[in-house]
């Protein structure tokens, strides 16, 4: 065989292609007999050509898994001899390397089998030779050892690292120290052990060392390793990086600033600074990094681009994720040096830097939105600007920018729409279709949170857009319907006009059929339920059918996007039918279901690369591939299917929420699948199985309510629900499903009472706990550091949530919720420090009022602990600070007993400028009424009511927060009903506060009664001479009056 082998061998490498193939098929026939093992052998360590030795090596490790084991003891002692001393002696290096690979292979079964004893201790001695060939086949051997025999190193770690520094500092060789530095590379991957990868920090001098030296000569392939390493480090949770982080980013930021660079190279660095924000952001912050990084990042935005590259290296699209990220994580060390970028590149006579002052812009709205919101009028002036720009791609970024800031600036950016829109609407009408397709973008992110501030610009806005939709490329008529969708939910009723037009358009895009304009069809579907839900049940039911069966008809189209935005549709119709929904549960309900039961087809991306440098080796397949498991790369998961299965599983909860009985046939099936999504890998879809239980929980309530046993059965699936909800409040590692998990819970504990939820209590109490401790799965925010208080950021996703379970057990419980309140208070009131964000501390403010209401005298006890935060609250810059220290101070009264009236002074001083022309917010005045009205009920002897009461009534009637009529107006007519002598000489004021009360369409029938009872009652002291009081009324004011006045 050795002798027809070695020919087949050179034919194998001959140029002729026909000489080639006939090598190929001969040599797979050989392969298949193990003999081909010592066959190989000899012709690794006997063929005159390095490339016969380097083929034969190559092909030995494709075919000595399949036959290691059929070979004798004497056979594997000389392929393993062999092998050893092709390392050693062979000159040629690729042959060497090919040689190692095979020792790889073959270790992997022989080590752990005891049958290479003196494999390791060949290696150390290998990697002290004084030859550098030596030196850097063992560092190499040792890379891809540690892919097969990682675990059998463990004992020899500190001898290996120590080894491996030696090298990576080695003076005579370049080849051994980029070796080592691979092998770094490799051990660092397979290290889990933090204590073990710790020490790996003292070899960051060194690698940066071997990295610029690899980048001077031109080897970036090589320095890129370095960044492999730093990445492994960044993520690990161990505290790696110390001081070097300093060094790390100086030679990141070198790399990426360097244009002469490749794009992957400078792209592996800017990624090791987005990590490093991502990760280790303290770190940024306490070595002064942060401010280095931007003077790099924001210029890089301006970085021109030639077209043939990719656009995911391309330097600007890196910069601008970086810059996002670090926004993000530390928004106030950001905010100010962007700015600042900003306004002096917006005037640069370089377009591409206008571009970049803009797009910086837009990149940070979203994590320096509070810091934004409080400058808006000089962001929207560079950004407005620039939409004016000559230049096409400086008008595109802004009209990007802009529609970042509507998407994250609200409800602030709204109020700016008088300047804001009629700009958006010029930009629509640009000669570039890419500064129009982002201007519909920004249209339909700008409208989502408009309301009737929108109604002036209507005619203009949908004379242009329905336009667009007539005559624009397909793009931007996908756009366009975005923003329509935005205009129609912001105008409500007021789009009617126009319904009708925009849904026979729809119609035309609802039957197309071709894989480019499947897109389109999906956002007609969605358009459509939108559109739907303006309109209404009336104007929409008899028109639906054509509708519903085009969009039953499009999931034969095989488009997951199209399904996904169907079931939106779905959604949306159940929703305004309701009960009139059922007749198309039988054929959408199993389309959800089919879409929730899709594989999810994730992606691997498997690494093949070999040292198979010689042209066509890879040809010659292994018979036992399995056996040679190549490294996985990166798994990404097709995102299409993700969002269908969140659109499907939300359809299911709306199904059952608006169906109710009529869902009887799909409840069991759906709660199934409800259940399992709630534990799915992806948060999108946890969340909407999260939102959906609630709503299968309600349906079942309706389903069994008749039925016999229907009690029994409601609980069972109230019992699987809270199981889940309460297992996700501290084990899911997403903050807005544990959110929703929370507000479910609330809803819960309101709507079924405590008799319902008792049995969970003490677990719920539980997992509350752990949530205001912050020690849940979904906060453990990697730290590297302590975070300063004043980076502390408000979690209004979740704790606003959590916050919300107090009062509802309050209001279940009442004072029975005393001794689990003992418990939560204190880690309630860490949010209430004064180095907590100012909506941390309104939070707990209102929270401790609406317990107050609720739970009653037991608030007694928390008074003097509570008081001075709330005192102090008032006196808050922001006006929801305000309105919420305001109800708490009143509740506290109202419930507090006696320990609250040594606080009254103090209140009243409080309280006194909300009444008055500086207090500039209508609900914080109303809420300051409230207050004093509950003051004046449990104690007016306490309340110096002949100066109180004047400010008091100027105050009324209430402007904005109607909930604290009954509060106001019961003190008001229990004073005049009892005849209060200091209320008796306000007889004139109390007239007209009465009049403007009866005739507001805001206020109850109950309260109108109480004040018609009042009037009566200052009609009976008075009689006559209250006439001329009546008559300067409006007719009316004075018929109101009359209406509810009781007869005597």
């Amino acid at each position: 065989m050795a002798q027809s082998l070695e020919l087949l061998l050179i034919q194998f490498l001959m140029p002729d292609n026909d000489a080639r193939r006939q090598a190929e098929e001969q040599i797979k026939r050989l392969a298949k007999d193990p003999q081909v093992v010592p066959a190989l052998v000899q012709h690794l360590r006997t063929a005159k050509t390095p490339n016969v030795r380097q083929l034969a090596a190559v092909l030995l490790r494709k075919k000595i898994t399949g036959h290691w084991a059929k070979l004798s003891p004497q056979l594997k002692h000389l392929v393993k001899q062999s092998l050893i001393e092709s390392i050693t002696m062979e000159h040629s290096p690729p042959v060497r390397r090919a040689s190692a690979n095979v020792v790889s292979i073959i270790a992997k079964y022989a080590v752990p089998a005891g049958e290479w004893p003196d494999l390791l201790p060949f290696l150390f001695q290998c990697s002290q030779s004084a030859q550098e060939d030596h030196r850097e086949v063992a560092l190499i051997l040792f890379s891809s050892l540690t892919e097969t025999i990682g675990n059998s190193f463990q004992p020899h770690f500190a001898d290996l690292q120590a080894l491996l520094l030696k090298c990576l500092q080695d003076e005579t060789s370049n080849r051994v120290r980029v070796a080592a530095l691979k092998a770094v590379g490799s051990f660092l991957e397979f290290t889990n052990d933090g204590a073990e990868v710790v020490k790996f920090r003292e070899f960051i001098p060194s690698i940066l060392h071997v990295s610029r030296q690899c980048l001077a000569s031109g080897d970036e392939d090589v320095a890129v390793i370095a960044f492999e390493i730093f990445d492994e480090l960044i993520e690990s949770p161990a505290p790696l990086l110390g001081e070097s982080i300093k060094s790390i980013v100086q030679f990141a930021l070198e790399v990426c600033s360097s244009q002469n660079l490749e794009s992957n190279t400078r792209h592996q660095a800017i990624q090791i600074i987005s990590w490093l924000a991502k990760y280790k952001s303290n770190s940024l912050k306490k070595h002064k990094l942060v401010i280095p990084i931007l003077q790099v990042m924001c210029p890089l935005l301006a970085e021109s681009t030639d077209g043939g590259e990719d656009d995911d290296l391309a330097p600007d699209r890196a910069a601008a994720e970086v810059i996002d990220t670090m926004a993000l994580n530390l928004p106030k060390h950001v905010f100010a040096p962007v700015l600042e970028f900003a306004s002096l590149s917006s005037q640069n006579a370089n377009p591409k830097f206008r571009e970049a002052s803009v797009t910086a812009l837009g990149v940070i709205s979203e994590g320096c939105l509070e810091l934004m919101k409080n400058k808006l009028e000089p962001v929207l002036h560079i950004v407005l600007g620039a939409l004016r720009d000559p230049e096409q791609m400086v008008r595109g970024a802004a009209s990007f920018a802009l529609g970042q800031f509507a998407e994250h600036l609200q409800p602030e950016i709204v109020s700016h729409y008088e300047s804001v829109l009629p700009c958006i609407l010029n930009a629509l009408e640009d000669a570039s279709d890419e500064v129009k397709e982002k201007s519909y973008y920004a249209l339909a992110a700008f409208c989502e949170n408009m309301g009737e501030e929108i109604l002036p610009f209507l005619d203009p806005l949908m004379g242009r857009l329905l336009a667009a939709l007539q005559s624009s490329p397909r793009n931007l008529q996908e756009t366009c319907m975005s923003a329509i969708g935005s205009v129609a939910s912001a105008s409500e009723q007021a789009f009617l006009p126009y319904a009708e037009r925009v849904l026979e358009l729809m119609k035309n895009f609802m039957v197309l059929t071709k894989d480019e304009d499947l897109c389109s069809r999906a956002r007609a579907t969605e358009l459509v339920g939108i559109v739907a839900m303006s309109v209404g049940r009336m104007g929409m039911e008899p028109i639906l059918p054509p509708f519903i069966e085009a969009a039953i008809a499009g999931f034969g189209l095989e488009y997951s996007e199209l399904r996904e935005y169907t079931h939106g549709f779905f959604s949306n119709i159940a929703e305004i039918l309701a009960d009139g929904f059922a007749q198309y549960l039988p054929h959408v309900v199993p389309l959800a279901f089919a879409s929730c039961n899709l594989d999810d087809g994730s992606a691997v991306d498997i690494d093949e690369s070999d040292d198979e440098n010689i042209n066509g080796f890879g040809g010659v397949s292994s018979d036992d591939e399995a056996h040679d498991e190549p490294r996985v790369r990166n798994i990404s998961i097709r995102t299409g299917v993700l969002d269908e299965k969140a659109a499907a599983t939300q359809a299911l909860g709306l199904f059952a929420e608006h169906t109710k009985i009529s869902y009887a046939p799909y409840l069991e099936e759906s709660q199934k699948i409800l259940v399992r999504h709630s534990g799915y890998f992806h948060e999108d879809v946890r969340l909407q199985a999260i939102i959906g239980l609630k709503h299968i929980l309600t349906a079942a309530q309706a389903i069994y309510q008749s039925q016999h046993e229907g009690l029994a059965k409601t609980k069972e699936v109230l019992d699987t629900v809270m199981n889940i909800y309460i297992k996700t409040m501290t084990e899911d590692d997403d903050k807005e499903v544990v959110a929703q998990a929370c507000m479910s819970i609330a809803d819960i504990i309101k709507e079924y009472g405590y008799v319902a939820i008792e049995q969970y209590v003490p677990r719920l109490v539980d997992a509350t706990l752990v949530l205001l401790r912050e020690e849940s799965c979904c906060q453990q925010e990697e730290s590297d550091g302590d975070i300063d208080d004043d980076d502390t950021k408000h979690d209004e996703e979740l704790m606003d949530a959590v916050s919300d379970l107090l009062p509802a057990f309050a209001k279940s419980m009442g004072s029975h919720f005393a001794p689990i309140f003992a418990k939560l208070f204190d880690p309630l009131m860490k949010f209430a420090r004064a180095s907590r964000p100012l909506q941390d501390r309104t939070m707990v403010v209102a929270c401790l009022a609406e317990v107050a209401q609720d739970m009653g005298p037991p608030i007694a006890g928390y008074v003097d602990r509570v008081m001075p935060i709330v005192l102090k609250e008032l006196a808050s810059s922001e006006a929801t600070n305000r309105r919420n220290a305001a109800f708490c101070v009143g509740e506290l009264c109202k419930n507090g007993g006696e320990s609250t009236l040594k606080y009254y002074g103090d209140i009243l001083r409080g309280l006194f400028p909300l009444f008055g022309e500086s207090e500039p917010d209508n609900a914080v005045r109303d809420n300051a009424a409230g207050a004093v009205a509950r003051m004046i009920m449990v104690y007016p002897e306490s309340i110096p009511l002949n100066q109180v009461l004047p400010v008091f009534l100027k105050a009324l009637p209430l402007k904005e927060d109607h909930e604290e009529s009954m509060a106001v107006y019961s003190c008001v007519s229990t004073l005049v009903l009892s005849s209060n002598p200091q209320i008796l000489t306000l007889v004139p004021e109390l007239v007209n506060l009465f009049a403007q009360v009866v005739v507001s369409p805001e206020e109850t029938s109950e309260v109108k009664a109480q004040v018609g009872r009042a009037f009566s009652h200052l009609i009976s002291l008075y009689g006559q001479q209250m006439q001329p009081l009546l008559s300067n009324l409006s007719p009316a004011h004075a018929n109101a009056l009359a209406a509810f006045a009781p007869r005597s």
